[in-house]
C-alpha cells in the first residue's frame, strides 16, 4: 500500500510538473490559455494562427463574420466570450459608446510603436485608447476588361441596363446605401431620412439588374467570370486580380469609403494579457507583412511599406492620392435610430427582391 500511495504521489508530481512546465518558460508565460478571435472572413495569412500558438503557446479558437453588423450581433448574444474583435470604424466607436470595449494596456503591445501617426487617434477612438488599426482600404468596383467595355469612373455604371443580371452588389447595409448616396451627392453618413428614402429608391430601381448580393462569395464569381461588375473591398478586388487577368479595379470619380479596421478586445475577454500578446504578434513586421502580402489590403503599418514592392505602394487604387482621399468619408457611428432606420430601408429592399 504504502508502495502504491508513493508511486501515485510521484505521478501527482509529475503531472503537476508537467502542467507547469508548458508556462514555465518564461518566453511562453501565457502558455495553455486559449483566446477567442473574431475576424473578418479570408482577412489572415494561412499560417499566423498556427505561428502565433508555435511563439507564444496561447491557442486561439477562430470565427469569420462577413459583415460588421453580423459581428455584433454574435457578440452581443452572449454565445461566445470573445477575446479580440476585429471590426470596421463606426461599428468600433459604436462599442465604445456602448462601453463595451477594454482600455488596451499598451506596455503588452510595444509594436504599436510600428502603426503609422497617421492611423493613429482617429475620430472613432480620439485617444486610441482601445484600437490598434489593422488594415485599411477603400470601397470601389471590380469588373471584368472582357465583358466591360465602358470606362468605369462611376457608380452610375452599376445601373447601366447593358450589365443586366451582371451586376452584384454588397450584402452589406452600409456598403450597399454607400453607394446611392454618392450617386445623388450626399454624405455616406446621411442622416437626414430624406435622403436615405431617395438612396432606397434609387437600390429598388437597380435590383433588377444584380445578380446577388454577397460579400466573401463575390470573389470566386468574379474569378469565375459570373458577372462583369462588382462592388467589393479593395483587397479582396486584388486577390481576384491575382487568380483572374482579365479583372480590373477602379475607383469611382464620386469617392467612396475609406475605412479601417482595427482590434480591439471587448469586455467579455477573460484572457486580456493573452488578446494582446496576439494583438502584438499581429504587428510585428514579419506577421504584418505576411497579413499584407496574403490579403493585399493596404497596411497602416510603417515596416511593411518598406517590405512591399514598390510598384505596390506607388499603385493609386491600393494608396489613393491625398486628392482622391479628399473625396472619401470614414463611417461613423449613426446613432440607434438612424441605424434602425437604414435597417428597415435595407429590409424593405431586400422585400422589393422577392
Amino acid at each position: 500500500m504504502k508502495k502504491i500511495i508513493a508511486m501515485i504521489a510521484i505521478a501527482a508530481i509529475m503531472i503537476t510538473g508537467c502542467s507547469q512546465g508548458e508556462s514555465a518558460d518564461p518566453n511562453k508565460p501565457l502558455a495553455g490559455t486559449t483566446i477567442n478571435v473574431y475576424n473578418w472572413g479570408d482577412y489572415i495569412a494561412e499560417d499566423t494562427i498556427e505561428n502565433f500558438t508555435e511563439a507564444t503557446g496561447i491557442k486561439v479558437i477562430y470565427e469569420t463574420f462577413d459583415s460588421n453588423e453580423i459581428m455584433y450581433a454574435k457578440y452581443k448574444s452572449g454565445a461566445v466570450d470573445y477575446d479580440v474583435l476585429l471590426p470596421s470604424d463606426y461599428m468600433i466607436e459604436k462599442l465604445i459608446a456602448e462601453d463595451e470595449l477594454l482600455p488596451l494596456n499598451k506596455e503588452n503591445i510595444p509594436n504599436l510603436s510600428y502603426i503609422e501617426d497617421e492611423f493613429m487617434n482617429q475620430g472613432f477612438d480620439p485617444e486610441s485608447k482601445y484600437a490598434v488599426p489593422y488594415m485599411w482600404g477603400t470601397l470601389g468596383i471590380l469588373y471584368n476588361t472582357n465583358m466591360v467595355q465602358d470606362g468605369v469612373d462611376s457608380w452610375d455604371i452599376l445601373w447601366d441596363e447593358t450589365y443586366k443580371g451582371q451586376v452584384i452588389m454588397m450584402n452589406s447595409v452600409r456598403d450597399s446605401f454607400a453607394v446611392a448616396l454618392k450617386i445623388l451627392g450626399y454624405s455616406l453618413n446621411a442622416k437626414d431620412q430624406g435622403q436615405v428614402d431617395e438612396a432606397l429608391k434609387l437600390l429598388v430601381d437597380q435590383a433588377p439588374l444584380v445578380q446577388a448580393y454577397v460579400v466573401d462569395e463575390a470573389k470566386d464569381k468574379m474569378i469565375g467570370e459570373e458577372a462583369a461588375l462588382c462592388v467589393t473591398f479593395q483587397g479582396t478586388a486584388y486577390m481576384a486580380m491575382d487568380e483572374n487577368e482579365n479583372l480590373a479595379y477602379a475607383l469611382p470619380e464620386e469617392g467612396t469609403n475609406l475605412w479601417i479596421d482595427a482590434m480591439v478586445i471587448p469586455k467579455s475577454s477573460k484572457n486580456q494579457a493573452a488578446a494582446e500578446a496576439f494583438i502584438n504578434f499581429m504587428c510585428d513586421p514579419q506577421i504584418a507583412f505576411n497579413n499584407t502580402d496574403y490579403i493585399e489590403y493596404s497596411t497602416p503599418h510603417s515596416e511593411v511599406k518598406k517590405m512591399l514592392d514598390a510598384d505596390v505602394v506607388s499603385d493609386p487604387s491600393a494608396y489613393p492620392s491625398a486628392e482622391y482621399l479628399s473625396k472619401c468619408e470614414v463611417y461613423i457611428d449613426l446613432g440607434s435610430e438612424m441605424t434602425s432606420y437604414y435597417n428597415e430601408k435595407w429590409n424593405e429592399l431586400k422585400a422589393n427582391l422577392n
